[in-house]
């Protein structure tokens, strides 16, 4: 069962920002009903009243629709609602008519004329408010402010409305629809830049691990490069040497051997290299990282002492929790902790903000497992409460065999299954894998 707001906390900030500026519409449509509409009833009686209270309702309902049809053009998710925008204003014409026939020829109060004068301006107003999220340019936004305006007194004036209050009219409706048209698309505005903010971050995260892809294939054409084409020209010329049967042909070979077995070891090295990583680097990244981002960061304990592996292990553990902090959650607060005892290391990182998922782990998490399990460690990683994630990794300290099925660091293998795994060399690991989001 999912708690009764648990609907707005599994949304993303846009979505949030997105969420929260419909209602704002749809709030305008509720405050014209309440506000405007229902004092019709006790000015104007239950009959005509009534009538007219409907009318507004009918009115609210479709500036409801309008916007919410309106805002998903602006997002990109249907084409502009053209028709809806133009029966929006047929709509809104209509019902100032009947208000302003209301006031001009309905009971004579001047309460009764109050309250119809009023519906009359505020249908206007909320009309053009709404039809200004239909368009883009601000010449366009101000004919549409200006057009209704314009309206507003070309159908008073032909009602018997007195010419100076014709005027006053058209300047309240220039004014109010103007500010509430202003409201309209500083809302699109706003909306459409926090959505490019979180595009923009995601964009980021792709650059990083294809910059740090990249990184590692200059490394590894730099490696093998010069190596590989010595080796083709040793062979080469050990073939010539074998056809005319100089003996100098084994020592060519002889040197082919040696220098694919130091490509061997180089290119190791290189891969191993971004396979480590250091727990207090890490660290220090995480809280620059997530402080950057406006995560209140708490990052305790001591990395002084650990095993070289465990350290390489808990430190992907940090990469990985710090990016599923920043790519998949709306975190205000994350702490890590790492606490050591003589038998063990724990390393607890936690994060409100969580957004529910439909698995327990993606393939990140099981990568951290796996890494976990070759130091006989463990990782636990789901909620912790209302809205909280937690990921604690532990890892046994003191003499261990190694676990059985660890890959080998020699041969061929090692290429091919740790290059897929690889994040960054020692010394980088702060500032690209924390904010790539790859899987370890």
């Amino acid at each position: 069962m999912r708690r009764p707001w648990g609907w707005w906390r599994g949304k993303s900030t846009p979505q949030k920002v997105e969420t929260y500026t419909r209602l704002s519409f749809h709030t305008f449509g509720l405050i014209e009903v309440l506000a405007v509409g229902l004092p019709l009833l006790g000015e104007l009686g239950d009959a005509l009243g009534g009538w007219l209270l409907v009318l507004v309702a009918g009115h609210a309902a479709v500036c409801m629709v309008t916007a919410s049809r309106a805002l998903d053009w602006t997002r990109g998710r249907c084409p502009r609602p053209v028709r809806l925008l133009g029966a929006l204003a047929g709509v809104t014409l209509a019902v100032a008519v009947v208000a302003l026939v209301v006031a001009e020829r309905g009971p004579d109060r001047e309460s009764a004329d109050t309250a119809a004068g009023g519906v009359f301006a505020a249908v206007l107003v909320f009309g053009a408010g709404v039809v200004a999220l239909g368009v883009r340019s601000r010449r366009r936004v101000l004919a549409v402010v200006g057009g209704f305006a314009a309206a507003s007194g070309a159908v008073a004036l032909p009602l018997g409305m007195p010419g100076p209050a014709v005027l006053v009219t058209s300047l309240i409706v220039l004014v109010t629809a103007g500010f509430l048209a202003f409201t309209s698309v500083f809302s699109v505005w706003l909306l459409d830049a926090v959505y490019a903010l979180d595009e923009a971050r995601e964009t980021r995260a792709r650059l990083a691990v294809a910059e740090e892809r990249l990184r590692f294939g200059r490394d590894l054409h730099d490696v093998m490069g010069r190596n590989l084409a010595v080796i083709a020209l040793k062979s080469e010329l050990a073939v010539q040497l074998a056809r005319r049967g100089r003996s100098e042909a084994v020592e060519q070979m002889v040197e082919v051997q040696r220098i694919a077995r130091e490509s061997q070891r180089e290119v190791r090295d290189v891969v191993r290299g971004y396979r480590e990583a250091d727990l207090a680097v890490e660290l220090l990244g995480a809280r620059g990282v997530l402080t950057a981002a406006g995560i209140d960061c708490e990052v305790g304990g001591d990395t002084d002492g650990l095993p070289a592996e465990v350290q390489s292990a808990l430190a992907w553990v940090v990469r990985e929790a710090t990016t599923n902090v920043l790519r998949h959650g709306d975190a205000g607060r994350c702490s890590v902790r790492l606490a050591t005892t003589r038998e063990r290391v724990v390393l607890t990182v936690e994060n409100d903000g969580a957004r529910p998922v439909a698995d327990g782990g993606g393939s990140g998490l099981a990568g951290l497992r796996e890494r976990l399990r070759a130091v006989g460690g463990t990782l636990e990683a789901g909620p912790a409460g209302d809205g909280v994630f937690r990921v604690v990794a532990e890892v046994p300290l003191g003499a261990r065999e190694p676990v059985s099925g660890r890959e080998p660091e020699a041969e061929g293998s090692e290429v091919s299954s740790r290059t897929a795994g690889s994040g960054t060399r020692p010394g980088r690991a702060a500032h690209v894998p924390l904010v790539g989001g790859e899987a370890p």
